[in-house]
């Protein structure tokens, strides 16, 4: 297998981030988040990228860093919540699963994301009204991470430390290098 130990996916407040960092940390692996991959070759954040410039030309900025981080990156990967609108990143990340790369979906109910979230004016989709627009994003985009995922971990009401010991524990020794 080559490319990333793992990829997590899910939506905005799954805990891609916070599981990612303390995977990567527990396994001794670098930890990547392709939203700040787009930050760093931007200059500018997701949420000014999709003010100024709208989100088709994030999500094709999204595409080419999600395809660059998946043929460079041996550690842990986190994708924006929207990576897998993209069907060439579908595709990308179907074939990592196929090749033996772990894709774990964190998948988080409506209420407990809108905790999460709170009012974040760093999450451009959520804006306004946030809770009806994660109940929209959790339906349309669901059929779509269980397309690419190997593995579907649940976090809602679950402390980080247990969904961290479950990603844990879908990796093999061979996809922990």
């Amino acid at each position: 297998m080559s490319g990333p130990a793992l990829v997590l996916v899910g939506p905005p407040a799954s805990g891609k981030s916070t599981v990612g960092t303390a995977v990567a940390a527990a396994r001794g692996l670098a930890f990547r988040d392709t939203d700040r991959d787009v930050e760093e070759a931007t200059g500018t954040t997701v949420a000014d990228l999709f003010v100024q410039h709208g989100e088709p030309h994030f999500r094709a900025l999204e595409e080419q860093a999600v395809a660059r981080a998946l043929g460079e990156h041996p550690g842990v990967l986190a994708l924006g919540g929207g990576a897998v609108t993209s069907a060439a990143t579908r595709e990308l990340l179907v074939a990592h699963g196929r090749g033996g790369g772990a894709v774990v979906w964190l998948d988080v109910d409506v209420a407990s994301a809108a905790r999460r979230v709170g009012l974040s004016r760093d999450r451009p989709l959520l804006a306004v009204n946030p809770r009806a627009m994660l109940r929209t994003m959790l339906e349309q985009r669901a059929p779509l991470y269980t397309e690419v995922a190997t593995h579907r971990v649940a976090t809602a009401g679950r402390p980080p430390e247990e969904v961290v010991a479950e990603v844990l524990a879908v990796l093999t020794p061979e996809e922990s290098r």
